[in-house]
C-alpha cells in the first residue's frame, strides 16, 4: 500500500517536526537517498552507516589501542541485522535492546593471541560521537510481502531505527476524534505480526504528534499508556531558541525538495519570521535532543516480565535525575546525601526503584558505588532481582534463578558478611534480616560508596530498623521510597535523609 504524502499533515506537523529535529542536530536524509542506502524497502537498518561508526571503535590489549577488525565488524552487523522475530516482537526487542545498550562481545586476534572485547554500539558518554539521521516517508515492506507501510518520520542512531514518529494534522474535522489517537492506533497496528514488526524490534521511542501536541511510548505499549511529557528543566526561552535556530540554505532545500509548490512557498515565508513553540515542539525537543535521547534509551527503558517493555514517565525521569545529581556529591566531611521519593497510588513505585537502580549501576559518576536494596516484602525483592537479571544489571546471567539468588542475602549472617567484606554491585535484603545482621561485628562498612534504597521508607525506616541500618552503614546515601500519604510537617521526619523529592502520578 503506497500513498502520496498528506499535504495538510506536511503543513501542520510533518515538516515542522523535521525542522525541529534538524535544529537539534539530526541530519536530514531524503526518503529516496535512505531507500538507496537500505537497498530497497525490506531492510530497516542503514548498514553502511553502522559500519562507518563501528570503524571508529577501538579496543585495548596489553596497553595498546587497536581498531576493530573487519571480521569483528561483520559479526556485529550480522547480529544486529537479525532481530529474531520468530520468538515474538518483545523477545526480539529485548535482545536488540541488550545488544545496543550493553554492547556485543567479539573475538579479536592480536599478535596471534585471542582476545575477547565488548564493543559499544552507541557512545553513551559522548553523544556527539554518534551518527544522528532523520528521514521521512520511510517505506517498509510488510512481513507477509503483500503491502507496505510508511511511518512519517524515522530517526536513526548509528544506522539503527531508534525512533518512529507518526505526524498527523491537528484537526480531524470530527470533534470526537483525536488525531494523536489515530497516530497511536496506526503505530500499534504496524507492530502486528503481518505488518512491519521488524522495524519496531529496534525502536526505543515511539511518538504520535499532531502539530500542536504529542504523546510517547515504546514498543508494544498499549494505547492507554501512551503518555504526555511535561518538561521541568528547559524553559520557554530555550525552547524558542531551538525552534527558531536558523537553517542553512542547503538544509532548507533538502527538506523542501520534491514537496508541492504550495508547501515550499508556505515554509519559505514562515521561516523568515519568528515561529511560536507548540507542544509538538516541546515533546520533540525534550525527548529527542541528542543528549536526551541517548540518556533516555540507556537509563529509562526496561523490560518487565509481566508488563512488557516500559518507557519511564516524566515524573520518574526527573525524580531519578535529581537523585543522581544529589547522590553524586560527596560531602566534605564524608558521606552522600539521599532523599525520599513519594508516589501517589498507581504511579509505578516499584518500577521507579528499578529505573533508579539501573541508573545507579550504569552512571559514570557512580561506578565505584554498591547498591543495597532493602524491602519489606519478599515478592518485591523477587521482582526487583529478576528485573535486574533480565536487564543485564547483574552481569551475564547463565540462569535467572541462579543470578537472582546470588544477589539476595540468604540470612542475617550472609547479609552481615556482604556488608562488611562483600564486593557485589547490588545486594537485596528483607529489612528484618538487619535484626540478626546488626548483632554481628562484621556488619559494618563506613564507605561512602554505598547507596541504600529502602522500599516503604516512611513505614519501615523509623525506630529500631532505621537505627540498625544506619549503624551498619553510617556514611551511605539513603533513598527511601514510599506510597504512604505524608503530612506536610511529616515529609522529612524519621526519614534517613533530610532531602525530599516528590514524585507524583499524572
Amino acid at each position: 500500500m503506497t500513498h502520496a504524502p498528506n499535504t495538510a499533515e506536511q503543513f501542520s506537523a510533518h515538516i515542522p517536526a523535521l525542522q525541529t529535529l534538524m535544529s537539534l542536530g539530526w541530519t536530514f536524509m531524503s526518503s529516496a537517498d535512505c531507500s538507496a542506502l537500505r537497498g530497497g524497502n525490506k531492510a530497516v537498518i542503514l548498514k553502511s552507516v553502522l559500519v562507518e561508526e563501528l570503524k571508529k571503535r577501538r579496543f585495548e590489549f596489553k596497553g595498546q589501542s587497536y581498531p576493530l577488525s573487519t571480521n569483528a565488524i561483520d559479526q556485529i552487523v550480522r547480529d544486529l541485522s537479525s532481530p529474531g522475530l520468530q520468538e515474538g516482537l518483545l523477545t526480539a526487542s529485548e535482545r536488540l535492546y541488550n545488544a545496543i545498550t550493553l554492547g556485543i562481545t567479539v573475538t579479536e586476534f592480536v599478535e596471534g593471541k585471542r582476545h575477547s572485547t565488548t564493543v559499544k554500539i552507541i557512545d553513551w558518554d559522548n553523544p556527539e560521537n554518534n551518527s544522528f539521521i532523520v528521514t521521512e516517508e520511510f517505506e517498509v515492506l510488510a512481513a507477509d510481502g503483500t503491502h507496505t507501510r510508511r511511518p512519517d518520520i524515522v530517526c536513526f542512531i548509528n544506522g539503527l531505527p531508534i525512533v518512529v514518529i507518526e505526524a498527523k494534522r491537528p484537526d480531524s474535522g470530527n470533534p470526537n476524534k483525536s488525531m494523536v489517537d489515530e497516530g497511536v492506533s496506526q503505530t500499534i497496528r504496524n507492530q502486528k505480526t503481518d505488518e512491519i514488526p521488524h522495524l519496531f524490534a529496534y525502536s526505543q521511542l515511539l511518538l504520535s504528534i499532531s502539530g500542536t501536541e504529542g504523546r510517547y511510548a515504546t514498543t508494544k505499549t498499549p494505547k492507554k499508556f501512551w503518555a504526555k511529557w511535561r518538561e521541568e528543566d528547559i524553559d520557554d526561552a530555550e525552547f524558542s531558541t531551538i525552534k527558531n535556530a536558523p537553517m542553512s540554505l542547503e538544509d532548507r532545500d533538502a527538506l523542501l525538495f520534491g514537496k508541492p509548490p504550495s508547501v515550499q512557498i508556505h515554509f519559505q515565508k514562515l521561516w523568515q519570521g519568528e515561529q511560536f513553540v507548540t507542544d509538538q515542539d516541546r515533546i520533540l525537543i525534550s525527548l529527542l535532543s541528542k543528549e536526551r535521547v541517548i540518556e533516555f534509551i540507556r537509563f529509562f527503558i526496561l523490560f518487565d516480565r509481566k508488563i512488557g517493555k516500559v518507557a519511564a514517565r516524566y515524573q520518574q525521569v526527573f525524580g531519578i535525575k535529581a537523585l543522581i545529581d544529589r547522590i553524586s556529591i560527596v560531602r566534605p566531611k564524608g558521606g552522600r546525601d539521599g532523599g525520599v521519593i513519594w508516589h501517589t497510588t498507581g504511579s509505578g513505585k516499584s518500577l521507579t526503584m528499578v529505573f533508579l537502580c539501573k541508573a545507579l549501576l550504569l552512571h559514570k559518576n557512580l561506578t565505584e558505588c554498591r547498591v543495597v536494596v532493602v524491602t519489606d516484602r519478599i515478592d518485591l525483592e523477587k521482582q526487583l532481582a529478576k528485573t535486574f537479571v533480565s536487564g543485564g544489571a547483574l552481569g551475564e546471567a547463565k540462569g535467572i534463578k541462579k543470578e537472582e539468588n546470588r544477589a539476595k542475602a540468604s540470612t542475617g549472617r550472609d547479609l552481615a558478611k556482604r556488608i562488611g567484606k562483600g564486593n557485589e554491585r547490588i545486594i537485596f535484603s528483607i529489612i528484618n534480616k538487619f535484626g540478626t545482621a546488626a548483632k554481628l561485628p562484621e556488619c559494618y562498612n563506613p564507605s561512602e560508596n554505598i547507596i541504600v534504597l529502602v522500599d516503604e521508607g516512611h513505614r519501615s525506616q523509623s525506630g529500631e530498623n532505621h537505627e540498625r541500618i544506619r549503624k551498619a552503614l553510617p556514611n551511605a546515601s539513603y533513598v527511601a521510597f514510599t506510597g504512604t500519604p505524608l503530612l506536610k510537617d511529616d515529609k522529612t521526619t524519621n526519614c534517613p535523609s533530610s532531602g525530599y523529592l516528590g514524585l507524583m502520578a499524572s
